[in-house]
């Protein structure tokens, strides 16, 4: 089959498009011939091997040698032990928790990862959702607790996260002002949010307005300075961030939530059915659509990465593998 693979950390000069040995299901496995695949920020940072964090389980090298964890396709065979699909069901779902592998042909995920995608919805669109939108939900409503009425704002509105993000706050019924680059904003408007705000121009942290909920896709401000923003019982959720900002959280957010009102946390990652199914269910009510910024066949994930790494896009990039 084919596949796009890297062997050492680096640049997508590393990734090689080439031919390799179509894996096998194991027992609570599922073989998937894999139609779409996206792009998530966890693949760019595997890819560099930064921040350090990333090469647990590979330090010298990468564990896995082919990226891509967010997928939809075709099931093609099933283990032994699998009970909820069959061969020929199409799926989608978010398979970093179990194995990564979706820049190719076909991969093998557990099923526990994975849930049947409604005929109505592409391939594309299915392979958008599960880890992007998984987060914007689950730093929203798990840790952000928000309420209707909230003031919320999304620090990197413009990528696959932020753009979910916005439009989940607003089912919520919050008021939601949007943080990215200029070129984005039009959009992000469009998508709902209330107020748009140019990083290059604007600081949220100084404006002088408080907010019930920050979503930080970026973590590119200290954490005092992000408290600052924050209403008296404000929730700051991390998603993403730098090296020193993740430290900074993992050890001053728990201090600074212990001893005042204002909590702050990062945001621990949790693919699951229950969120993947919910998500779904808006998309085919037509409450949440997905962003999709560019499309590029599977022989191109290279240039794909690239392009994601400049931070141009605004929602998805997506890989068409079939």
């Amino acid at each position: 089959m084919k596949a796009v693979i890297y062997t050492k950390y680096g640049s997508p000069n590393e990734l090689i498009y080439t031919e390799v040995e179509k894996p096998q299901p194991k027992d609570h496995e599922v073989l998937i011939n894999v139609h779409a695949a996206s792009i998530n920020s966890w693949d760019w940072d595997l890819l560099r091997g930064t921040p350090f964090l990333v090469r647990i389980g590979g330090v010298l090298k990468p564990k896995y040698t082919i990226l891509g964890a967010d997928i939809a396709g075709r099931v093609e065979a099933v283990g032994k032990e699998v009970k909820q699909f069959v061969p020929g069901d199409h799926v989608f779902g978010d398979i970093s928790g179990c194995s990564w592998g979706g820049f190719a042909e076909y991969v093998c995920a557990s099923e526990k990862a994975l849930s049947l995608k409604p005929a109505t919805i592409t391939f594309e669109d299915a392979a958008a959702i599960p880890q992007a939108a998984v987060l914007a939900l689950q730093g929203l409503q798990v840790k952000g607790l928000i309420r209707n009425g909230n003031k919320v704002l999304i620090n990197g509105a413009g990528g696959g996260v932020g753009t979910f993000a916005i439009q989940l706050a607003k089912l919520f019924g919050a008021e939601v002002t949007a943080v990215d680059s200029v070129t984005k904003l039009p959009k992000l408007q469009a998508l709902g949010a209330d107020y748009v705000m140019d990083y290059r121009k604007e600081d949220y942290t100084i404006s002088g307005k408080k907010y019930d909920v920050i979503l930080d896709v970026v973590g590119n401000r200290s954490i005092f300075d992000c408290k600052r923003a924050l209403s008296s019982d404000g929730r700051y959720v991390m998603v993403g961030g730098t090296m020193p900002r993740i430290f900074q959280m993992m050890f001053l957010g728990s201090l600074i939530s212990w001893i005042g009102t204002k909590k702050m946390g990062l945001l621990m990652h949790k693919p699951n059915h229950t969120d993947q199914n919910e998500l779904m269910a808006l998309w085919e009510t037509g409450k949440l659509v997905p962003v999709i910024d560019r499309q590029y066949p599977l022989g191109d994930v290279a240039e794909a990465l690239r392009y994601f790494g400049e931070g141009q896009h605004t929602g998805k990039v997506m890989i068409r593998v079939q």
